[in-house]
């Protein structure tokens, strides 16, 4: 896990972030209030995903999902915030689903623009095969010709 208490603490940028969302301009936090903050929030990660664990553990699986996380945060006591909670996973797999799709379609494109470069190769191989055939009949035409004014 961690080496040191400090490995389980947010990074600051985000928790300067988040702090500047959630307060109206022209409010400052000191260092210390910001330091407690980053802190807290760790501290509430590391329960939440504590209690989702559990959940996890109680159904038998290693991997956490956002069900254990929704009961983890409902045990918790935090229910207000299971709806908001819901509509950003719902926006997520939105997201993730959109992704999906972007990348399959690009995929497809891939796909259909190699198709067509090889056929546009096979275009171009049977016109020099034809070309090769065109000059090996003309080259056999004249040496008839050049055999018949030898004669």
């Amino acid at each position: 896990m961690a080496e040191r208490p400090e490995d389980l603490n947010l990074p600051n940028a985000v928790i300067t972030r988040i702090i500047k969302e959630a307060l109206p301009d022209g409010v400052n936090v000191s260092k210390e209030a910001r330091r407690a903050i980053s802190q807290a929030a760790s501290v509430f990660v590391l329960y939440a995903t504590s209690c989702a664990n559990n959940f996890a553990m109680k159904a038998k699986r290693k991997t956490l999902n956002a069900g254990d996380v929704m009961a983890a945060m409902e045990e918790m006591e935090f229910d207000r915030f299971l709806q908001p909670l819901r509509e950003a996973l719902e926006a997520y797999k939105k997201g993730q689903k959109g992704k999906k799709e972007a990348s399959e379609q690009k995929r497809k494109d891939k796909e259909r623009k190699s198709e067509t470069e090889e056929n546009d190769k096979s275009r171009e191989e049977e016109e020099e095969e034809e070309e090769l055939h065109m000059e090996e009949e003309q080259d056999g035409e004249n040496e008839c010709e050049e055999e018949e004014i030898e004669n």
